[in-house]
């Protein structure tokens, strides 16, 4: 064989060499080829739209709010300029994609498979919607008109006139089921004595004092002065310890009147958490956004407080019963100790000149002889 003959069957081996080459990468890469991935019929605007126009109830569950009540909000988005629509996402998509995670408590990849968006995009737009609903909170996260009395207390002879005082409770509003006030990012473990003093010391974080002659309710962890009303420690509390024997009379009645009006609070935070999942449990999200959370779904709170039909729609759901809260202690006609006490009397407001400690002496023995009388 000569020279020429041995390059020829080099040059087909090393022809053969790389055909075989290609053939096994190109099968490599057959085999690693992805699939598509978000292949729905309905993209995200597609489920948007099927939401908006389809059957009520299906909006309202996965938004937590009623049609016309989810249109208004994303309306203020939009036309306030607080969210713009990208070329590809809606405001009204980017708003379903926050309300669907906070509202049932869904991962990311939950929301891309219901959305048809990636990762990314998900992440991307919940941040965005999560940073404006919390840059409004000074709007929806207000005190009330603190110079009024509530129609909760004042149609009620157990309340009325011994807590027309009172403007709230620590924790939320005895009132309307609003939140009125919210300090968030302190760690679980932080007792709420603690909190609240960081609360009250520090002027930028705008607690709202209430005037004079008015005070917020607060259970026996914190301290009884001030403008905080607690109960009295060692002495029974609910209705259930009060029927055991035995402890000062007058103290019970006291710390069960103080005990049903609080009771509407933790109503409250038990209907916010159930409309919001994710506060139950929350998501491995950076630590600033667990923060502003919290915050952000009071914000939706309030304003879905605002809405009539989303309100009554919580009834019928069952949103409004939630097992956090005891059914027990709410009963009015729970107390037998009820009277009918007539027309407002100011000097159940705590005089200029009387520490908390007194004035709660004085509202017990005033609810004593309205019991006894």
């Amino acid at each position: 064989m000569d020279a020429g003959d041995s390059n020829n069957g080099d040059s087909f081996e090393d022809l053969s060499f790389w055909w075989v080459f290609f053939g096994m990468f190109y099968q490599l890469l057959k085999k690693r080829q992805r699939a598509v991935r978000y292949n729905s019929i309905l993209t995200g605007d597609d489920r948007v739209t099927e939401f908006l126009h389809g059957h009520w109830e299906r909006i309202f569950n996965r938004t937590r709010m009623t049609r016309d009540c989810f249109v208004r909000l994303s309306s203020i988005m939009e036309q306030t300029g607080r969210l713009t629509p990208s070329r590809a996402v809606s405001v009204e998509e980017q708003l379903m994609i926050f309300l669907f995670v906070v509202g049932h408590g869904a991962s990311n990849r939950d929301a891309q498979e219901t959305w048809q968006r990636s990762g990314s995009t998900i992440s991307k737009y919940f941040g965005i919607v999560l940073e404006t609903i919390f840059n409004m909170s000074g709007e929806y996260i207000r005190p009330p008109d603190m110079n009024n009395v509530h129609h909760t207390i004042r149609y009620n002879n157990r309340f009325f006139p011994y807590f027309q005082g009172c403007v709230g409770a620590i924790d939320g509003t005895h009132v309307s089921a609003c939140v009125t006030y919210m300090l968030s990012g302190w760690e679980g473990s932080a007792h709420d004595a603690r909190v609240l003093e960081h609360a009250i010391s520090e002027p930028q974080n705008g607690f709202p004092f209430p005037p004079p002659g008015k005070y917020y309710l607060v259970d026996s962890g914190y301290a009884n002065r001030g403008c905080f009303l607690a109960p009295y420690r060692g002495t029974n509390y609910h209705l259930r310890d009060r029927r055991r024997l035995g402890g000062d009379r007058k103290k019970e009645q006291f710390n069960y009147r103080h005990a049903s009006l609080r009771n509407a609070i933790e109503r409250t935070f038990g209907i916010w958490k159930r409309r919001f999942p994710i506060l139950r449990s929350m998501h491995q999200f950076p630590l600033d956004k667990q923060a502003m959370i919290p915050v952000a779904c009071v914000v939706l709170h309030n304003f879905i407080r605002m809405d009539p039909a989303s309100v009554a729609q919580d009834h019928i759901s069952g949103d409004e019963d939630d097992d956090d809260a005891s059914s027990e202690d709410d009963s009015v006609d729970a107390d037998p100790d009820g009277v009918d006490v007539g027309e407002s009397s100011s000097h159940l407001n705590i005089p200029q000149d009387m520490d908390m400690g007194a004035f709660r002496d004085y509202v017990t023995n005033c609810i004593h002889e309205g019991s006894s009388g």
